[in-house]
């Protein structure tokens, strides 16, 4: 297997992104099993995630596959540069709610 798993990564996130160039996968080897790391461009980590993470769950599997043919434990893990994500959403959802509080409280005081 050496790194048939490493090479069958970088071949598929290539075809997937748009800045090929900047794909690189890291493999190191410990008593979990093998562990590729993922480096693209901030630009493609959507691409590569995938709407709701289906693409690396797809991309998970298929290592895992691989790996298994071989008898060995292969996961992926995607790095993401600091200041790379996305705020969480739910502070959106906080404020609309408030709003809709603040609107019933003035309601309430034209009564």
């Amino acid at each position: 297997m050496a790194e048939l798993d490493q090479e069958f990564l970088e071949y598929v996130v290539k075809k997937l992104v748009d800045n090929p160039d900047d794909v690189s996968v890291e493999r190191t080897i410990d008593e979990m099993g093998v562990l590729l790391i993922l480096k693209v461009s901030p630009k493609d980590m959507g691409q590569i995630i995938g709407r709701e993470g289906q693409t690396a769950r797809s991309l998970r599997t298929l290592l895992r596959v691989i790996g298994a043919k071989n008898n060995a434990r292969v996961n992926l893990k995607i790095y993401e540069p600091e200041g790379t994500r996305k705020p969480d959403r739910g502070g959106r959802r906080e404020e609309r709610d408030m709003g809709s509080k603040v609107d019933e409280a003035v309601a309430d005081l034209k009564l």
